[in-house]
């Protein structure tokens, strides 16, 4: 019988915090599916994944970058992702379309912040994954105490299937517990030695034999059968068992080695095609077409169904990066855009080895391709067979937090510079751009300031523009701290034929997310409470979408509002003169109007910050965070050096990883992730 050649393919994601080795572990897995025939190493700005300029400088990723590579027999279509929580946007769109995952965790490091959000994210998309404990040749390496992070910070059950063999600088190899081998890497080779387990570690090796057999006998029905029978499990059951639990989520098998030494790729590649799934063994992609919920499955003879996830604007072209879910495409193709109904041609297809590409004359179901050609689709965009249209749901857009000013140095490059900021928020949705109508400045946003950096950055490199950029602002909110009761607004006006009449009573009150299981509405909540027909249906809608209009500019500086419920309780409406229109104003002016009447509350967004410095240091550490508002909720050793984590606002971090280089003589690190928003100690905050 034929094999279905989509269950050799794995669609993957490396899922780390920023440094924790994800793009070497890529690098190693080229070198060794002999896709490329040097190891390239990051801090000598050689590596394969990381080809921007700015990648290379500044020694971390920027951007997803898409590869493809063979491993026994399987095609292996790999996207190294950013660490950097200003680019978590590149990581969603990233796994949005992904099969599986490996997590790289630092085996002194353990849990970091970054790694927390990227597993999360890969949580809400039900992406299937395996961890790999990497740096296991670090001084203060343990693979039991990373393992515990893992269990205690992100609540999976973790399923450990080797035994490392050596400590720290004496990391030689690990024993493969599933199938009791030992496999050591001699200095300077790029291939295992197999062999059978060390004296000094095979008592040991019997003991955490011994529990992952019972782990996995107590969730997999299969081998908890065969375990009562023979009191063990075979290699092969194990194996089974150890690929349903990760595909169901129930179980995170965990490798570990030391990528930079070549050390345990070559059993993380084989366990990535052993337990990540295929395009067969997820379910099918669903959509809609007119309302209705359709499948499309993964079979090449099917209705195309294709979504775009990222776009990249090379001086060869524009390329768009696709996940094929149903179908074939192939060059010349026409698709169909199904969110703008618009048809585009296919020009060629390429097979993407991050900044190098091989041609295709078609991509079937399972394959992630770029292709050139298309001229208006974006990241989120959904392609499919013009016969047989389906919608499928995009990938999240985060809300940018930060903002900077930025003008063209030369009054006669103003439009260049919107050009070039255009195609970057084409490119990466997570950018805004926008004007501010009382400077009339060109306002850039993104997700932090590392994140305009970049941005900014590539307007100079790749456009040849001088650019003036502002001191960096952040996105404030307003809120209601005390709202009004029965506020009247009567909207009248008469100028001759039809006049315009709606009169409004509301209550505005706080309202906050969590407590009301009527709020799916992004922090605002309306509701009508008229009885009698005081004000038709109709009315009513228009009423609650001239509220939302309010909601864009508050009293306090014209932030967002956010945090409210409000309810019309009364109404009247006149025989001739109401209309949409009258009570959609009458909404708009008396939300406006109730808000200055209300005691409203600036708040700014905090984030959670993690900073790890030499024991030495710590205090002034804790006294400069102090002076930045910042509120210190924990401290840990790990490996000699303390980490520190605090909620700081995030108006106060401009400038802070100058200032902590300086107190720490250069040794002290942090990283920063948003949790949400506070209320700023005055309005005037906004000002600052």
């Amino acid at each position: 019988m034929r094999t279905n050649p989509l269950t050799t393919v794995r669609n993957l994601g490396i899922l780390a915090h920023v440094d924790a080795g994800k793009t070497t572990v890529t690098e190693r897995i080229l070198y060794l599916t002999g896709t490329t025939h040097k190891r390239g190493e990051v801090h000598d700005g050689t590596t394969v994944t990381d080809f921007d300029p700015q990648e290379r400088d500044r020694g971390i990723t920027i951007f997803a970058a898409a590869v493809s590579c063979a491993w026994a027999g399987h095609r292996i279509n790999l996207i190294d992702t950013p660490g950097h929580v200003d680019f978590a946007d590149e990581v969603e769109r990233s796994l949005r379309v992904l099969d599986g995952a490996v997590a790289v965790f630092d085996a002194v490091a353990g849990v970091e912040p970054q790694s927390e959000s990227v597993w999360r994210q890969a949580d809400r998309h039900g992406v299937p994954r395996i961890a790999f404990v990497n740096k296991m040749d670090r001084a203060g390496a343990d693979l039991d105490s990373a393992v515990a992070s893992i269990r205690e910070r992100l609540h999976p059950v973790p399923l450990v299937v080797q035994l490392p063999i050596g400590t720290e600088d004496g990391f030689t190899g690990v024993v493969d517990l599933p199938r009791m081998r030992a496999l050591v890497w001699a200095d300077g080779a790029d291939t295992a030695e197999e062999g059978p387990v060390p004296e000094t570690l095979r008592e040991e090796a019997a003991r955490r034999r011994r529990l992952l057999e019972e782990a996995v006998a107590e969730r997999h029905p299969g081998a908890l059968e065969e375990f009562c029978d023979r009191e063990t499990l075979t290699a092969a059951t194990l194996t089974g068992a150890l690929r349903d639990l990760t595909r169901t989520g129930d179980g995170v098998v965990v490798l570990c080695g030391s990528a930079y030494r070549n050390r345990g790729v070559e059993p993380l590649l084989d366990a990535v095609v052993a337990y990540l799934p295929s395009p067969l063994d997820v379910p099918p992609v669903r959509g809609t077409h007119d309302g209705a919920e359709r499948e499309r499955p993964a079979d090449p003879a099917a209705p195309m169904a294709a979504l775009a996830f990222k776009v990249n604007a090379t001086p060869t072209g524009r390329l768009t990066y696709l996940r094929v879910y149903s179908g074939t495409i192939g060059k010349g193709d026409t698709v169909l855009d199904a969110g703008t109904r618009r048809t585009e041609r296919v020009g060629r297809i390429l097979r993407v080895r991050a900044d190098r590409h091989d041609p295709l004359e078609r991509a079937v179901a399972g394959d992630i391709v770029a292709v050139v050609g298309l001229k208006t689709a974006r990241a989120g965009s959904t392609l499919c067979a013009p016969g047989e249209p389906l919608l499928l749901e995009p990938p999240g857009v985060a809300e940018p937090v930060v903002h900077v000013a930025v003008e063209a140095r030369r009054a006669t490059e103003t439009d260049r510079l919107a050009a070039a900021l255009a195609r970057l928020t084409e490119e990466d949705p997570s950018l805004a751009v926008r004007t501010d109508p009382e400077t009339g400045q060109t306002v850039l946003s993104g997700m932090g300031e590392l994140h305009l950096e970049v941005a900014v950055e590539r307007v100079r490199r790749e456009h040849g523009l001088e650019v003036t950029v502002g001191r960096p602002g952040v996105a404030y909110r307003e809120t209601v701290g005390e709202g009004v009761t029965g506020f009247v607004h009567r909207h009248v006006k008469q100028d001759g034929g039809a006049g315009q009449f709606a009169h409004v009573v509301l209550d505005v009150e706080p309202w906050e997310e969590d407590a009301d299981e009527d709020g799916a509405g992004g922090g605002f909540v309306f509701r009508s409470t008229v009885v009698g027909g005081r004000v038709p249906q109709e009315y009513v809608r228009a009423v609650e979408a001239g509220c939302r209009d309010a909601l864009a500019e508050g009293p306090l500086g014209g932030h967002p509002v956010t945090g409210l419920r409000v309810t019309l309780t009364d109404g009247q409406t006149h025989v001739k003169d109401s209309s949409d229109t009258a009570f959609r104003t009458a909404g708009r002016f008396g939300l406006r109007d109730a808000l200055r009447a209300s005691a409203m509350i600036l708040l700014e967004p905090v984030v959670e910050v993690t900073v790890t410095v030499p024991e030495d240091g710590v205090g002034g550490v804790l006294g400069d965070l102090a002076a930045r508002r910042g509120r210190v909720t924990g401290s840990d050793t790990r490996g000699g050096a303390a980490v520190v984590t605090a909620t700081v606002p995030l108006a106060e971090l401009f400038g802070y990883a100058t200032r902590l280089r300086s107190r720490t003589q250069g040794r002290g690190t942090f990283t920063a992730r948003p949790t949400g928003y506070a209320p700023a100690p005055t309005p005037t905050a906004a000002a600052r």
